[in-house]
């Protein structure tokens, strides 16, 4: 979640005036200050398994102009031998911390959002999974004409996280 508030700080889609500063992984985080919006955010890392999808789109005409994608790959032996990788519990903070350092930096590349804009999650999930009675089934909000990166991937000891931010190409 933590990487999900850092987006919409760092891409405007929530004022400034309602994050608030922590310190996790020794850094200085922004999360959100709004209980609902924390709430959502909590409820839906909660089922995230494999993907998660972070879709920006314009309010004005429901444009999709970014799309971040977070693909969560689980080490299957770690559960079923049960010794996890090796792997230092500040080795993981440095990576985690060099993601989150990633996403700030996005904004010197990204292009701004000139509208207001809105984001939606999406998970993927298994056909045969219940979900929540709220979620609704959707497609994968691929933006057509886009540019995307790679952020640096980082490994804990049973997870290894890619990120991929997708966003409109400026048309000249």
């Amino acid at each position: 979640a933590y990487g999900i508030n850092s987006i919409l700080y760092q891409r405007g889609i929530y004022p400034p005036e309602t994050f608030t500063r922590v310190q996790k992984y020794g850094l200085t985080l922004l999360v959100t200050t709004d209980p609902q919006l924390t709430n959502y955010l909590n409820n839906v890392t909660e089922q995230m398994k494999e993907r998660l999808v972070v879709v920006i789109t314009s309010l004005e005409d429901n444009e999709v102009l970014e799309r971040w994608q977070f693909d969560i790959e689980s080490d299957k032996t770690a559960k079923s031998d049960n010794k996890p990788r090796e792997k230092t519990q500040k080795a993981i903070q440095d990576e985690i911390r060099s993601v989150i350092r990633q996403i700030t930096a996005t904004v010197t590349f990204l292009p701004l959002l000139e509208s207001a804009c809105a984001f939606d999650l999406l998970i993927y999930t298994n056909k045969d999974l219940v979900v929540p009675e709220k979620w609704e089934e959707s497609g994968p909000q691929f933006i057509a004409n886009s540019e995307e990166v790679r952020l640096r991937s980082f490994t804990t000891t049973i997870h290894k996280v890619n990120t991929i931010v997708a966003y409109k190409k400026d048309s000249l």
